[in-house]
């Protein structure tokens, strides 16, 4: 218990919480507009998040991960694909749960909200320990 209050009181943490809701809104309004023009969640789930990964790039570099983020060059390059590369892990995950969960006969909003959780962990693990570890 102490280990988990030390983490939600991480700053880092915090501001990544932040920039995953401002990416989730977008996400969300996204994912909520292409449902109502008649598209498949399944798809409009994965177009929803590809539009939230830019979103929280921007953010990320910019205001969660300050003083992590690699100069102009090769290394920058690298640490922008290891990102894209989370948020592929991401989008796999929304994507086959909002799909298995629209198979199983769920509403794909409770089944996106399922996705959001296990998306979230996933890449905040991948991301605080791989795209922007500590450099030197």
């Amino acid at each position: 218990m102490r280990d988990l209050f030390n983490r939600l009181s991480d700053a880092r943490l915090v501001r990544y919480g932040l920039a995953s809701v401002a990416a989730l809104a977008i996400d969300m309004g996204t994912f909520l507009a292409l449902l109502a023009t008649g598209l498949a969640a399944a798809p409009a789930s994965a177009l929803g998040y590809s539009i939230g990964i830019v979103t929280h790039w921007l953010i990320s570099s910019r205001a969660v991960f300050v003083g992590r983020v690699a100069e102009r060059g090769p290394d920058r390059t690298r640490q922008k694909a290891l990102f894209v590369g989370s948020a592929l892990v991401g989008l796999a995950l929304t994507t086959l749960i909002v799909g298995a969960g629209e198979l199983a006969g769920f509403d794909p909003r409770l089944a996106k909200l399922v996705a959001i959780g296990a998306s979230f962990a996933a890449t905040w693990l991948l991301r605080s320990r791989i795209v922007f570890r500590p450099v030197g």
